[in-house]
């Protein structure tokens, strides 16, 4: 267990660049005891580190001279942006200077300079994108939410071992319950890659396996761990932040169509708030990439400073709960049975 992470922040990326990734990360510092190496174009970050009050924070600037665009491709910023932000915050985490990653930006360049640059654990064929979204209780994670479009039933069970461990160390679920996202409930409901994949997962081992879910499942709460691959995960994801912020904009025109519903509005103000705090992507910081040897956090594109923040504070956490070295015994606990599943 470590007592003061260093985290790499992509301080270049996401909308905004350092006009809110630097103050997000400050405030991580100050709050999270984290020391973070602001990686980026160094006027550009001073400029900002020189309108803020920088007491109690640890940290240090580490000059980028390049910055990847969001038309680039990942394969090309790999070979010709070699002094990205991007590319030298996963360098930091190789070299061991930092104990991993967030940023805002390219999420495909992340994902790329994840695994080519810091590498997979030992075992691990495909990285996941752990999202995590609100339910009617506790967080869900769905698992991959972008990072694989095209996956094999043997990645799939990968993605239900390491969400599991990922929810039983990071979320503190004592026996996180995994299911296989599907077309129907019953066990043979599903295109061939997901019949094949529950196959596996009821032999896995260490692992509360349910079986399968609906997308209606999702938001209950009444399931942990959602595995599915990233192009359904990235469309699941994006679907329930388009379908809250719509939510958000019906209630408020309901409320504000006459005078009592204006007074009912007015009554429920809190529980409003609430409600929006629990949809806010920002409350979840960003998705974590499963199946590393150090740890990459690919934020919305759009955070803001609180979710930079909060972002930092999970890679912390993950850091200092050593939940990488969760995920490593999960995936060894079943090394046969994933050799048996690559093979078919």
């Amino acid at each position: 267990m470590k007592d003061n992470p260093v985290i790499a922040v992509d301080a270049m990326g996401g909308d905004f660049g350092p006009s809110v990734v630097v103050p997000g990360a400050i405030a991580a510092s100050r709050q999270y005891d984290v020391r973070v190496l602001l990686v980026g174009d160094t006027d550009k970050i001073n400029a900002v580190l020189n309108t803020m009050d920088l007491s109690g924070a640890s940290y240090e600037v580490v000059h980028a001279s390049d910055v990847v665009r969001m038309n680039d491709k990942a394969s090309d910023v790999l070979r010709r942006k070699r002094e990205a932000s991007i590319q030298i915050a996963c360098k930091l985490v190789r070299d061991g200077a930092a104990d991993g990653v967030v940023s805002a930006g390219h999420s495909g360049a992340a994902v790329a300079c994840g695994i080519f640059t810091i590498g997979r654990l030992p075992g691990v064929e495909r990285p996941a994108l752990a999202a995590m979204l609100p339910t009617e209780k506790n967080p869900v994670v769905v698992l991959d939410a972008g990072a694989n479009v095209d996956c094999r039933p043997y990645h799939l069970f990968q993605f239900g071992l390491m969400g599991s461990a990922f929810a039983r160390d990071l979320l503190n679920y004592p026996a996180p319950r995994v299911s296989l996202l599907s077309i129907g409930e019953e066990e043979g409901k599903g295109n061939s890659q997901v019949k094949e994949a529950y196959e596996f997962l009821k032999m896995a081992q260490n692992i509360n396996f349910l079986g399968n879910a609906e997308g209606r499942d999702i938001f209950t709460g009444d399931v942990d761990v959602v595995v599915c691959d990233g192009f359904v995960g990235n469309v699941v994801v994006k679907m329930s932040e388009g379908l809250a912020a719509s939510l958000v904009r019906m209630l408020k025109r309901l409320f504000t169509s006459g005078i009592l519903p204006a007074l009912g509005a007015l009554l429920a103000k809190g529980a409003f708030k609430q409600f929006a705090r629990t949809i806010d992507y920002a409350s979840y910081g960003g998705a974590p990439l499963l199946g590393l040897k150090g740890l990459v956090i690919v934020c919305h594109g759009r955070s803001n400073s609180l979710a930079m923040t909060n972002a930092i504070k999970m890679s912390a956490t993950f850091v200092r709960k050593d939940t990488n070295a969760r995920l490593a015994e999960t995936i060894v606990a079943n090394e046969e049975l994933t050799r048996f599943t690559r093979s078919i």
